[in-house]
């Protein structure tokens, strides 16, 4: 199994400083140890204008079979069954791929402690792979190099292998012999070759884990997202395996959302809360405030059940048949509109893949009749920004949503809803924050919870639904929900829009 790496240079910058970002000197051959063999790195040739660091990995035919043995972390059970007929001993693939993660670990971090800041140019490259295996590609093995590299930049050259040139009419193997040049860092070409050989075989040498999601996304940062074969890639990256291809792009859609909104990936991620039950703090003493039962006639019941019963009546009022729940969170209020049956279409949204995971799990998706599924559908996305699968709906949904964002913010998603998705009535909660000084376990000044960026008087609450009204053609009502105290009011407030002209709108996007 072979791989080679050539740069050139000039006498200002020379080639030689491969060895320097690849911490492998070019006077010396080196040998590493691997798990199914032994990898030689050594250079060809080594001038100021030339240089090409070539890795042999001699694969240990039986340390292949004894890893490979039956399923596990330890092996692939189709290695297993193929032991005695095998190319994993001399065609590019995950083999090759895990070798150059540890002979190259430095260099594909860029990490070049002896020359700081070099591992950040780009240098011109060529790639050599004598013989790659490519597995279940439409049209030919040649076709899918190309579909894989060339959006990154590459220029690509791969000729298909004969089976048997001495038996030209027999055609061409699943082997392609591949040449990829270009101008990149080296970090990126070996990243890119580390989660696309495999890409290529389309299996790996061994059992394929949940850390796997791991390492994709590692070694596909800054380039997969964007791939235009990223489906490909990350279903045949983890051996098909459709759990962890979901979880996989989850990430990576949560990814580019954090990155739109120029925050991390766990600020957006926080819809399920990681305190544990027996912590103390303000954290949970915000989740006490806002969960905690409240007397309500004869009965006691949570203030989250009252808001969740107002929000059911208020589109009851509405007949609205196709709702949306923006900011469904872990889908209590999914599961409570599934149960009515003038209900017959419910679509979640949510920022957080934890929460949406969560949701799944509650409302069981997986078990549900074909029937009650074909009304649910969970689906990751922002309201800061206009999406087309909002569109059309009756109603929609934003409880205890608004208080998450920042006030700059809160325009893009009144757009977004009220100006794109244009559904004919949206239900809002807030939190009263008149009310918090009831709460006891409250501190004085403190929001409900530590994500929220505002809470709202009613006059302030009732002076922005009228203003968001008037701006988008709705009209709006505001009540109370919860107990009612005649000094600040019920813990939290609830409007109802409703579109001015729903018959006209609807003529008008048909």
């Amino acid at each position: 199994m072979f791989i080679s790496i050539s740069t050139t240079g000039t006498a200002e910058r020379p080639a030689t400083d491969l060895g320097f970002l690849l911490h492998k000197h070019p006077a010396k051959v080196q040998r590493f140890s691997t798990a199914h063999g032994v990898a030689h790195v050594f250079y060809p040739e080594a001038t100021d204008t030339a240089c090409t660091a070539a890795l042999l990995l001699e694969v240990d035919p039986l340390a292949l079979v004894r890893q490979g043995r039956g399923k596990g972390r330890g092996g692939s059970p189709d290695l297993a069954l193929a032991q005695y007929v095998n190319d994993r001993p001399y065609a590019a693939s995950s083999l090759l791929a895990v070798a150059l993660r540890t002979v190259y670990r430095s260099a594909m971090k860029g990490v070049c402690e002896q020359r700081p800041g070099l591992a950040e140019h780009p240098l011109p490259l060529r790639i050599e792979l004598p013989a790659v295996p490519v597995g279940g590609a439409e049209g030919g093995a040649t076709a899918m190099v190309g579909r894989l590299f060339e959006p990154l930049g590459w220029s690509v050259d791969a000729a298909a292998v004969p089976l048997d040139s001495a038996f030209p009419a027999w055609g061409d193997s699943r082997y392609a012999k591949v040449s990829l040049t270009g101008e990149l860092r080296l970090a990126d070409a070996l990243q890119q070759l580390y989660v696309l050989l495999p890409v290529l075989d389309g299996a790996k040498h061994y059992w394929v884990a949940p850390d796997e999601v791991d390492k994709l996304l590692a070694a596909g940062q800054g380039w997969l997202a964007d791939h235009p074969e990223l489906d490909l890639i990350t279903r045949r990256y983890l051996s098909r395996r459709w759990s962890l291809t979901r979880l996989a792009m989850e990430r990576l859609a949560l990814a580019r959302l954090a990155e739109s909104d120029d925050r991390e990936a766990e600020e957006l991620d926080n819809a399920v809360d990681d305190v544990p039950e027996t912590e103390t703090g303000s954290a949970v003493e915000a989740v006490q405030a806002e969960t905690a039962t409240v007397a309500v006639a004869e009965k006691p019941q949570p203030l989250a059940v009252q808001r969740r019963e107002a929000i059911l009546a208020a589109l009851a009022e509405t007949g609205a048949a196709r709702v949306l729940d923006l900011g469904c969170g872990q889908g209590e209020l999914v599961g409570a509109l599934l149960k009515d049956a003038r209900v017959t279409e419910v679509l979640g949204l949510d920022v957080s893949s934890r929460a949406l995971s969560a949701a799944a799990r509650k409302l069981r998706l997986d078990r549900m009749s074909e029937r009650q599924a074909s009304r649910v559908r969970l689906v990751q996305g922002a309201l800061t920004y206009t999406d087309a699968r909002l569109k059309g709906y009756d109603a929609a949904v934003l409880s205890e949503v608004i208080e998450h964002l920042d006030l700059p913010r809160l325009p893009a998603l009144e757009f977004a809803v009220f100006g794109s998705a244009r559904p004919t009535a949206v239900v809002v909660t807030t939190p009263n924050v008149e009310y918090n000084v009831r709460w006891e376990t409250l501190p004085a000044g403190h929001v409900r919870h530590s994500d929220h960026r505002f809470e709202w008087t009613r006059a302030e609450f009732t002076g922005w639904a009228e203003q968001v009204a008037g701006k988008y053609g709705y009209t709006v009502t505001v009540r109370p929900v919860g107990p009612l105290d005649a000094e600040v009011g019920a813990p939290t407030q609830l409007a109802l829009f409703r579109l001015d002209n729903p018959a006209s709108e609807g003529s008008a996007t048909r």
